[in-house]
């Protein structure tokens, strides 16, 4: 239950705090002094969209706060708007989002404004309403879950739908693609592997001409430096006998010699691999070109191309048994379509009971709205099976006896209308586990010759609801528990509005200016009193019925 209403700088709101109780609550005031602001802030603190042209003219920003009966501590939700534009919304002074504060406040409270009966004309609507009020919630699941799984086989089914010809290219290509790649032997890295292996092999073929250069004049056969080395070593040998001071040098020059031979013989074996990695080299070039060109066609890198291999491999299995998956997906969409078409015709006949039993308890208010017996009634159309089910559902009126039952839309009139409107929402808020329910003068259109049922019907209903009604019928306003008035006035120059409370002598003058007295008429108050006077004997019936 909503407890108190605080609001501050909203429109012509500059401070006021209301203290709500349960029970039937109205809120009355001549037009213009902004009864619709309460409900404008109760939209706010709900986490409704912030609209920054209801901050009053001069004020730095406006301020609605909503205190709400709720277990274990009663939470207080707070909305505030800054002339600047933005928005914050809080819990318990915590800052959360709009969506948050949503969620919390927004099951709490019901607003039903006039726009609901423009709603009321579209057969979606109805079907919605007719299926809140039968409780057809999981079966409106299991006929959408259905109809998905139906119409997901189909879509697959259709994709199976290739014509031979096209079946084998498109085979054809894939197989090519999948054997290319399992052909190459792909490894994920290998590129960057091949471009390190190119970049150590740049200077290969410098180092090939410069180890032939060395082993050329080192080995030269004549003129090398090995040649000459033997011949100075047979020399030194020869000296060495003739004078042995002087065999040292010719032991040394027998090493350099041995030196020579060793050295040719190395730059020989290097040479020798040297030609290899030029060979390696092209190679290398010729793999990464082959690479290189399966990414081109195949995916970004090693991992892609491969993954591709992999996919097209599957999908030349599937193409290759499609004939098999395409009976398949035929016998699953005649058992899927089966089950959809099942389950819908359970939510239909849930839909014709819930109709039934709508019409019957929707006559009684009718008929205190001036229309008569069985104007009410639920119509069941056959259509195509969507989500929804394979129902039209159209709510019919006959608003004069003997007249055949036509569509809302095509025979209602404002007031017709208006009064169908409130007398389904008594009957559905029945069944509403909202706590509070506010109607925002939804009565627009309705006389006072049906304003007197439609506010016993809404006390009656405020006997399960916290009911808040914002109204300009005396009849309606006359069965209120508490009484809210709303009035403007100039202050220093300004524009204000206040609501205030009123006691028993304060209503009845009230309802005497809503009448069309000046409040103080002698006629004016006496049909004021008799209003309160009807009043009194619904509450005095009511008590004694419960006793």
């Amino acid at each position: 239950m909503l407890l108190e209403l605080g609001v501050r700088d909203l429109a012509l709101i500059e401070r006021a705090r209301i203290v709500l109780e349960p029970g039937f609550t109205v809120v009355t005031g001549e037009t213009g002094a902004g009864k619709s602001l309460l409900i404008d802030a109760l939209g706010l603190v709900l986490g409704g969209r912030a609209d920054t042209s209801l901050v009053r003219h001069g004020a730095d920003g406006a301020r609605v706060e909503a205190v709400f009966e709720h277990e274990p501590e009663p939470p207080i939700c707070v909305r505030e708007l800054s002339a600047a534009g933005r928005s914050l919304a809080r819990i318990d002074d915590e800052t959360v989002t709009a969506g948050r504060l949503a969620a919390l406040a927004g099951p709490l409270v019901e607003i039903h404004g006039q726009h609901d009966q423009q709603r009321l004309l579209q057969p979606a609507w109805q079907r919605d309403v007719l299926d809140a009020y039968g409780g057809h919630a999981e079966l409106r699941r299991s006929v959408a879950e259905a109809v998905r799984a139906w119409r997901a086989n189909q879509a697959a089914l259709r994709e199976l739908d290739i014509e031979p010809t096209e079946l084998g290219r498109r085979l054809e290509l894939i197989e090519h693609a999948a054997a290319e790649i399992e052909a190459a032997g792909l490894r994920p890295g290998e590129v960057a592997e091949l471009r390190s292996r190119l970049a150590a092999a740049g200077s290969a073929e410098r180092i090939a001409t410069l180890l032939a250069d060395a082993y050329r004049e080192l080995a030269e056969e004549g003129a090398g430096a090995r040649d000459r080395l033997a011949r100075a070593a047979r020399a030194a040998t020869e000296f060495g006998r003739l004078d042995p001071g002087l065999a040292p040098f010719a032991d040394r020059l027998a090493g350099l010699e041995a030196e020579a031979d060793d050295a040719a013989l190395e730059l020989r074996r290097r040479l020798d691999t040297a030609a290899e990695e030029g060979t390696d080299v092209a190679a290398l070039e010729e793999r990464l070109s082959l690479i290189y060109g399966l990414l081109r066609k195949y995916g970004d890198d090693e991992s892609a191309a491969i993954a591709h291999g992999e996919d097209s491999r599957r999908e030349a299995d599937r193409l290759r048994g499609l004939e098999e998956e395409r009976r398949r997906r035929a016998a699953d969409g005649a058992r899927l379509e089966g089950a959809a078409r099942s389950v819908a015709g359970e939510l239909t006949e849930a839909r014709r009971r819930a109709g039934a039993r709508l019409s019957e308890e929707i006559a009684p208010g009718l008929a205190g709205l001036g229309f008569p017996a069985g104007a009410f009634s639920v119509e069941l159309a056959a259509a195509a099976l969507d989500e929804s089910g394979e129902d039209d559902v159209n709510f019919l009126l006959s608003p004069n006896p003997g007249e055949p039952a036509r569509p809302l839309g095509r025979i209602a009139s404002g007031g017709e209308l208006s009064r169908v409107a409130l007398a389904l929402k008594v009957v559905l808020a029945r069944a509403d586990l909202t706590p509070t329910l506010v109607f925002d003068e939804v009565d627009a259109g309705i006389g006072g010759r049906s304003a007197d049922p439609l506010g016993r019907s809404l006390w009656q209903l405020a006997r399960h609801h916290q009911v808040i009604c914002v109204t300009h019928l005396p009849q309606i306003a006359g069965y209120a528990d508490v009484h809210l008035r709303i009035t403007k006035h100039a202050r220093d120059g300004r524009t204000v509005t206040d609501i205030a409370r009123l006691d028993a002598a304060e209503r009845q003058s009230e309802l005497a200016q809503m009448l069309g007295g000046s409040g103080g008429e002698a006629g004016a108050l006496a049909a004021a009193g008799e209003l309160l006077r009807r009043a009194a004997e619904l509450r005095d019936s009511a008590a004694r019925a419960v006793a």
